[in-house]
């Protein structure tokens, strides 16, 4: 995996994230910089938000939850998703429920709470505007396109997961490159299998210590493969400004798979929030 290209493409996440979920302007034309790459945004992302037991009422929330945006010049598409504050909500629960995959036959089953605002995700705030993976095709490009890579965090990692599948095996994009950072588990065994045949580049980053990866449980299930495990015993201080710490980090390439986590050992009220959280993305969950 190149940890460069991870950066990256977390940073994307980042940009998410700095969006207010209430914000249903579409940002489409928003110059982004990401590394040493400038990106330009061709449509906001929205979905109903994720409703737990908690807050029922969450899932008939409209959010902007991400992007869809081309480096300039060239025909790379990156599609960056980012957590939600349901998310702890969603812990509380622990009631994680499975339903058959929606949009694969024999591809086992998924979280239903994922599954739902997975089914949600489209490409315009108005109810019935098209779905992100029927949209993708028509979507107003710059340049034609090349390659798409999916990254997400936290809830956004299991919606990336989704949203990779039904890419390879429902439409013209067939190898979608993914990046997941600390994702829960998204479906069951049968579905990890059949993601793994056909998702082929798939890399999952994950704290060893975060709790949001290790949930939903197994048997029932599993995670798919690739796991890119960070270990924060192994930290070295990182800088607090979390801009700096990625600088920090792309300047010393053999330590970053040790120290990608922001903060963990800073002192914090709010530990458990910066074990899930990378550097860089300031998420919620």
């Amino acid at each position: 995996m190149d940890w460069n290209k991870a950066i990256e493409f977390a940073q994307l996440v980042n940009a998410a994230y700095a969006i207010p979920p209430d914000n249903l302007a579409n940002s489409a034309g928003k110059a982004l910089i990401a590394g040493n790459t400038a990106y330009t945004v061709v449509t906001t992302i929205y979905a109903n938000d994720l409703a737990t037991d908690i807050n029922p009422g969450r899932g008939n929330k409209e959010v902007s939850i991400g992007f869809v945006c081309q480096a300039d010049g060239t025909g790379d598409v990156v599609i960056a998703i980012r957590g939600t504050e349901g998310i702890q909500e969603w812990i509380n629960d622990a009631h994680f429920l499975l339903l058959t995959c929606p949009f694969l036959a024999g591809a086992g089953n998924t979280e239903d709470g994922f599954t739902a605002m997975y089914n949600s995700l489209r490409t315009g705030a108005a109810a019935g505007s098209p779905t992100v993976v029927n949209a993708l095709a028509t979507l107003p490009f710059p340049q034609p396109v090349s390659s798409v890579t999916i990254c997400g965090h936290s809830l956004g990692g299991a919606l990336v997961a989704l949203l990779a599948l039904d890419l390879a095996a429902n439409t013209n994009f067939k190898n979608p490159t993914v990046y997941s950072y600390g994702s829960p588990r998204t479906g069951d065994p049968l579905f990890v299998s059949t993601y793994n045949q056909v998702v082929k580049n798939s890399f999952r980053i994950a704290n060893r210590l975060d709790l949001v990866p290790k949930l939903p449980l197994p048997p029932d299930y599993d995670h798919v493969l690739a796991l890119q495990e960070l270990n924060p015993i192994q930290l070295f201080p990182l800088p607090q400004d979390s801009g700096k710490a990625y600088l920090y980090l792309r300047a010393r390439p053999r330590q970053l798979s040790l120290s990608l986590v922001r903060g963990l050992w800073w002192p914090s009220p709010a530990v458990g929030s910066n074990l899930h959280a990378l550097t860089g993305i300031r998420g919620r969950g």
